[in-house]
């Protein structure tokens, strides 16, 4: 093998394992929110009587998550809830907007 292609061989071994990295990064740096989800688009735990991914039944179920990017959970825009009161994500399961 030349000295050219060997150089461009271990180059390009370097960006890609630099690429498999940040892609590592990217997907560590999610966080579990709940209370952010619509009816049938959240990722895991819906409460009792559910499976799991896109089984939530209310908008903004507050014991259904979505992943999302860390650190920005609490600062989603929600609209209100029915009485005024502000809603927003929580790391934490919720208490709120739970199906009847």
């Amino acid at each position: 093998m030349s000295k050219a292609l060997k150089t461009v061989a271990i180059v390009g071994a370097v960006a890609a394992s630099l690429a498999a990295h940040t892609t590592t990064a990217t997907a560590q740096a999610k966080e579990k929110c709940f209370g952010v989800s619509l009816a049938g688009k959240n990722d895991c735990a819906a409460g009792p009587g559910t499976t799991c991914a896109g089984t939530s039944t209310v908008d903004y179920q507050g014991n259904a998550w979505t992943l999302v990017d860390a650190g920005t959970c609490a600062e989603i825009e929600l609209p209100a809830m029915a009485d005024g009161t502000a809603r927003m994500g929580s790391l934490e399961e919720l208490n709120r907007d739970l199906p009847g």
